[in-house]
C-alpha cells in the first residue's frame, strides 16, 4: 500500500431508508434546465436536442437536516429542489428501455446555487463552477430503494422557505425522463454504483438569507430540510 503525504476526508454517504448500510457517493451529476417553466424564469430556452449537465464534487454533499453557513463570494444564494437518482449498477451505452434497471433508489435533493456568480459566468460563456460547485451545496435526504417507488411521474415536488411554498410542480413536468438521462449520460461516462443524478428543478427558485429554513418533499420519499446559518467570519 502506498503511503500518503496527508489524509483527506472520505467521500460522503447517504442513508438508505430501513437499512443500516449507507450509500457511498462516487460522483454527482446535475441536469440543467429540465423543467420548461424554470428555463423560462431564467430567461433561456430549453435545449430539446439533448440534456446538458454540470457536476459537483462529492465533497459538496451535506445531509438533510444540517445547518450550513451562508457561503462566501455571493449576495444571491438560491435554493433548487430536485429529484435525486442513485445508481446501483454499472452501465455504459445503455438503451433508454434498459436504463431504469440501473437505478438503486430515489431521494430528495437541494442544488444550492450562488446565482449571481452563475449568471455572471453564463453572460461571459464561462463554466458555472463557482456558482454551482459550492461547499455544502448538494443537500441530500435519505434514499428510498427503487423497488418501493411506484414509477416516476405523478409525484408532487415542492419546496418551502420558512413554511411558505415557493416551488410546486410534478415529476411528470420533467423534460428528460430518468431513463433518458441515464441513457444519455452513459454514452459519455462509464456510470457505476455511487453515481447520483440531480434531475433539475421546477420554477420558483429564489434567494435565501441567514436564518432561513428550507424544507421540501416529493411524494413517497423522505422529506428534506436545510437551515442557513450566518456567513463565517
Amino acid at each position: 500500500m502506498t503511503d500518503l503525504l496527508f489524509d483527506i476526508p472520505a467521500n460522503p454517504t447517504i442513508p438508505v431508508m430501513g437499512e443500516a448500510a449507507a450509500y457511498p457517493i462516487h460522483r454527482i451529476f446535475c441536469v440543467g434546465r429540465n423543467y420548461a417553466a424554470h428555463a423560462a424564469e431564467m430567461g433561456v430556452e430549453v435545449d430539446r436536442e439533448a440534456p446538458f449537465y454540470f457536476t459537483k464534487a462529492p465533497s459538496a454533499a451535506v445531509a438533510s437536516g444540517a445547518t450550513v453557513p451562508y457561503p462566501p463570494g455571493t449576495e444571491n444564494f438560491h435554493y433548487e429542489m430536485e429529484l435525486v437518482v442513485a445508481l446501483g449498477a454499472p452501465v455504459f451505452r445503455v438503451s433508454v428501455d434498459d436504463a431504469a434497471k440501473a437505478v438503486f433508489g430515489y431521494g430528495c435533493g437541494l442544488d444550492m446555487t450562488r446565482r449571481d456568480l452563475q449568471l455572471a459566468a453564463r453572460a461571459k460563456q464561462r463554466p458555472w463552477d463557482l456558482g454551482k460547485d459550492v461547499e455544502n451545496s448538494a443537500v441530500l435526504a435519505p434514499l428510498t430503494r427503487a423497488a418501493s417507488v411506484a414509477g416516476i411521474g405523478p409525484q408532487r415536488i415542492h419546496l418551502e422557505v420558512n413554511g411558505v411554498v415557493k416551488q410546486d410542480a410534478h415529476l411528470s413536468d420533467l423534460i428528460w425522463s430518468v431513463p433518458e438521462l441515464i441513457s444519455h449520460l452513459s454514452h459519455y461516462y462509464h456510470l457505476r454504483p455511487g453515481d447520483i443524478i440531480l434531475t433539475g428543478t421546477p420554477a420558483g427558485v429564489g434567494p435565501v438569507v441567514a436564518g432561513d429554513v428550507i424544507t421540501g418533499g416529493i411524494d413517497g420519499l423522505e422529506p428534506i430540510s436545510l437551515t442557513l446559518g450566518p456567513a463565517e467570519a
